[in-house]
């Protein structure tokens, strides 16, 4: 019986061969096609069980998003647009701005606590305040506000791993050289020299007072005509890359869960309350209500439903203030009490110089208002100064007269006005005699042109707007310690580590100015 069952499956085998080719060719594929399925049957299983499990888990996200309180929509989005809903919307990306915004996520009590939104104008930081500034930290000022500032902040950036490492990212290297900040006085104001050194030696810096005899001992290369006194930052003093500390905030806000949107807060949504005075005056209170954020190029705009708004928009916090109505109100009212913060454009001049001070060269500031430093090897630094005031009160005592400042509605340098810093360049330093300028570019200060001094805290008439700016080119030096001062402030309700309450908008309205003697 076998052998007719052979047979039979011979005959059927020998039919098969008189079919067509295509039928082979055919058949052929299915029954690869049968026999690879079969031996991977199991990894097909997987796949389908691993599919189901991916479309499951999708149609719960979509689910939760359908949720009320949820982002959902059922039109698309525009992935650039900030979200619908913030806590707090900071208006300026600089590093003020994500200071603060580190330090609120740092605070928040549980994760996505407080929902943070940083808006920024300028995606490619290209003209922002921050990086074009000459980096400089220094403890000599004359307030002991500012002193403070200045070693809360340098203590952070001597532990800058600590607070803003981001896991499996390059450690933070701020090129933080430390060789100081050295101030000359002339005979004039070397009384304010003294009076400064009192107030940072009792505040805890590191100071020193130098003769002109000790001067040339430290530094061969200067001519000390004319300086009586000088005064030497011995620790804690001196200048970093500006780009990585923003950076180092802005990537590790981020990872915290800040949201970043580039775009211009063009307008505020917001409630009015008016109340009547003892007097019978009106006062309208208001309350921001949606932030308005316009992205680049474009007529599209994203209402941002909000709690807080933070203005940390340096050299134009005075425009978006003004958003609000702030300043525009009756002469002699809070309402028409402007903030007095405006963009002052300033130029660093980048110089080579091959027989120059050497590599300990400090961060020098003349009582001529003139200041250079070193600018990484080979025989460059960098200068410039600041145009003469008419307050009379700083450090290098300036002349009563106020000198005419450069236009704002762009950040072109006037090269001309190097013809101004060399000859003091030049006494101050022989070697600079021969010197050639090879670049140059122009920068924003915030300038507070009350005090020059930083603004911080909640605005009377805006309850929920608070200001973190006008400081003068100090800002960035300070950033840290501002931004921590900031979230204690709106999270905590008050200042817990550094009291700051002098830099609030009170003294504007009372028209008591806090004046910085050591502005640079």
């Amino acid at each position: 019986m076998s052998m007719w069952k052979g047979l039979h499956m011979t005959a059927h085998a020998t039919h098969g061969i008189h079919v067509s080719s295509r039928f082979i060719h055919k058949h052929t594929r299915l029954c690869t096609l049968s026999f690879r399925n079969i031996s991977t049957g199991r990894l097909v299983q997987n796949d389908f069980f691993k599919d189901l499990e991916n479309q499951l888990k999708a149609f719960r996200e979509k689910a939760a998003d359908a949720m009320p309180g949820s982002d959902w929509t059922p039109f698309e989005k525009n992935r650039s647009l900030p979200p619908e809903r913030a806590d707090i919307v900071i208006v300026g990306g600089g590093v003020v701005g994500w200071s603060i915004a580190y330090w609120l996520k740092q605070k928040e009590m549980i994760r996505d606590g407080v929902r943070v939104l940083v808006v920024e104008r300028d995606p490619t930081y290209s003209q922002a305040s921050t990086v074009l500034s000459a980096g400089g930290i220094r403890q000599q000022f004359s307030l002991p506000e500012n002193i403070y500032l200045s070693m809360a902040s340098a203590d952070f950036m001597r532990n800058i791993n600590e607070h803003l490492s981001v896991l499996n990212d390059d450690p933070v290297d701020l090129q933080f050289n430390h060789s100081g900040y050295l101030f000359l006085a002339s005979e004039k104001v070397a009384h304010i020299m003294e009076e400064n050194y009192s107030t940072q030696r009792y505040a805890g810096a590191k100071v020193a007072l130098l003769s002109p005899t000790q001067l040339k001992e430290k530094c061969p290369w200067i001519n000390t005509d004319g300086v009586v006194l000088a005064s030497y930052g011995l620790e804690n003093e001196g200048w970093f890359d500006p780009w990585m500390l923003l950076n180092a905030f802005r990537r590790k806000a981020i990872s915290m869960g800040v949201y970043q949107c580039f775009g211009e807060v063009t307008g505020f949504k917001y409630t009015t309350n008016t109340m009547t005075t003892a007097e019978g005056d009106k006062v309208d209170f208001r309350r921001i209500k949606y932030a308005n954020v316009q992205m680049p190029n474009s007529l599209e705009y994203q209402p941002v439903e909000c709690a807080i708004v933070v203005n940390a928009a340096g050299a134009f916090s005075g425009k978006v203030a003004e958003m609000m109505g702030i300043g525009l109100g009756l002469k002699d009212t809070i309402a028409g009490i402007p903030l007095p913060v405006e963009p002052r454009k300033r130029f660093i001049y980048v110089v080579h110089c091959p027989n120059g001070p050497g590599l300990d060269t400090p961060f020098l500031v003349d009582y001529s208002g003139v200041y250079f430093r070193r600018e990484g090897l080979g025989g460059n630094y960098i200068a410039g100064m600041s145009p003469e005031e008419s307050l009379g009160s700083g450090l290098h005592y300036l002349q009563p007269h106020q000198e005419e400042e450069p236009e704002t509605n762009n950040l072109e340098v006037d090269h001309q006005f190097f013809q101004k810093i060399w000859p003091h360049l030049a006494h101050r330093v022989p070697a600079f005699e021969c010197l050639k300028v090879t670049s140059a570019w122009a920068g924003f200060y915030d300038y507070n042109t009350f005090d020059q001094n930083g603004i911080v805290g909640m605005h009377p008439l805006v309850n929920n707007m608070f200001f973190a700016t006008g400081f003068s080119g100090h800002g960035l030096q300070h950033s840290p310690a501002v931004g921590r001062a900031m979230a204690e402030l709106i999270l905590d309700g008050g200042f817990k580590t550094l009291d700051l309450s002098a830099f609030s908008f009170k003294r504007i309205m009372t028209k008591e100015p806090m004046l910085e003697r050591n502005i640079v």
